[in-house]
């Protein structure tokens, strides 16, 4: 087998959290997007196994979430037990995470897979002798869609002459976790040729032979940054796994501040031109607005609606506040319900950025209410 002599180095690509199915409900995505979103999804893990022929992996990790069982059907689960079978050369084992639980129920049991593919159905520690390429493959599925048990906790090894890999969906930073606590120290201790872990949806290199591989494509606006696969080579004397981007896009935060000089078009300009436009209709933006504006101005549905026009997908946060002189105001108001209000309000934090800004909407509020008198 190419990638294989004489038993000592495999080419291995590890992945997970992939979510196929997800409705986005945790998002402000409108129907049309959420299915844009998840058709593309589908692309990246296509695109997964398109690289496994092209990069002739020998073997390939799901460490999890492979699928949002609540929202999956028969034909999903054929869809991808077929495409499996396409592969050239690659075996592939998964483990079941919270998301995608195998149980009695479980679609991952309504398709006869093929022979290249392992699916670790028990609920306890396990392993799959993978003996042409001679690699062990340890693991557990989960069952279900919570565990507080830390179910690795007697683990080992039984034959160093393998390359010995533990694949497994859950949680090493948080030991009462409610999705499957993992004891860091107690896996190093077993001397692992690699670690593989899924459930959390940014990649991370514990150490050079333990990591979470993250999701390949971010899921919503809590999981910035760059998202792809780990890809590498293993042997029984060297591990060299690396991250690779993968994912079609990203989802972007950032901060706008906007000041009291500004027109119309430059708010927009300011905010549109903060990105490419390569970049505006690749990724997904969520812009926190501050700063102080002219108090005749207003970012309003229409200049909401023009920004949306240049980007695939925006959300704008606006914190700014109307350019008004406080002491001005105070001055011309001293005797009615504003200057009311102000005296009340400059007795509380002023430097807190949430009362200053209930100081600025409330006069807003006021000073219109007087204009309509």
């Amino acid at each position: 087998m190419t990638g294989v002599e004489n038993m000592q180095k495999i080419k291995v690509i590890h992945t997970g959290d992939i979510h196929l199915g997800l409705e986005f409900k945790n998002t402000n995505f409108d129907p049309n997007f959420s299915r844009q979103r998840r058709l593309e999804i589908w692309n990246t893990f296509e695109k997964i196994l398109d690289r496994c022929d092209e990069k002739e992996i020998d073997l390939l990790l799901i460490a999890g979430d492979l699928f949002e069982e609540d929202y999956f059907t028969i034909g999903d689960i054929k869809r991808i037990e077929s495409r499996f079978r396409t592969l050239k050369m690659t075996k592939v084992v998964i483990v079941t995470g919270n998301h995608d639980p195998i149980n009695k129920g479980s679609l991952y049991n309504l398709v006869e897979w093929p022979n290249n593919v392992y699916i670790i159905k028990e609920n306890s520690y396990t392993k799959i002798e993978l003996e042409d390429i001679n690699i062990t493959v340890w693991g557990l599925s989960w069952d279900k869609k919570e565990e507080k048990r830390n179910l690795l906790e007697d683990i080992h090894i039984d034959n160093t002459e393998n390359i010995n890999i533990l694949l497994a969906h859950g949680d090493i930073y948080n030991k009462n976790s409610n999705y499957m606590p993992i004891d860091l120290y107690n896996i190093k201790k077993v001397k692992f040729n690699y670690v593989a872990l899924g459930h959390i949806h940014k990649h991370e290199f514990i150490d050079d032979k333990i990591a979470y591989c993250g999701s390949p494509e971010a899921l919503d606006f809590g999981e910035t940054g760059s998202h792809g696969i780990i890809e590498g080579e293993i042997s029984t004397r060297e591990t060299r796994m690396t991250f690779v981007p993968f994912s079609e896009r990203q989802f972007v935060q950032k901060e706008i501040t906007l000041n009291e000089n500004m027109n119309y078009q430059d708010i927009i300009n300011s905010i549109v031109y903060s990105e490419s436009e390569e970049e505006r209709f690749k990724n997904l933006y969520k812009l926190n607005i501050s700063g102080v504006i002219d108090k005749d101005l207003s970012i309003n549905e229409d200049v909401i609606n023009e920004i949306k026009s240049m980007f695939t997908h925006i959300e704008i946060i606006d914190n700014t506040v109307p350019d008004y002189d406080i002491e001005t105001i105070y001055k011309e108001n001293e005797n009615n319900i504003i200057g009311y209000f102000i005296r009340e309000m400059k007795g509380k934090d002023l430097e807190n950025k949430v009362i200053r800004r209930a100081l600025y909407l409330g006069l807003e509020s006021l000073l219109s209410e007087k204009v309509k008198l």
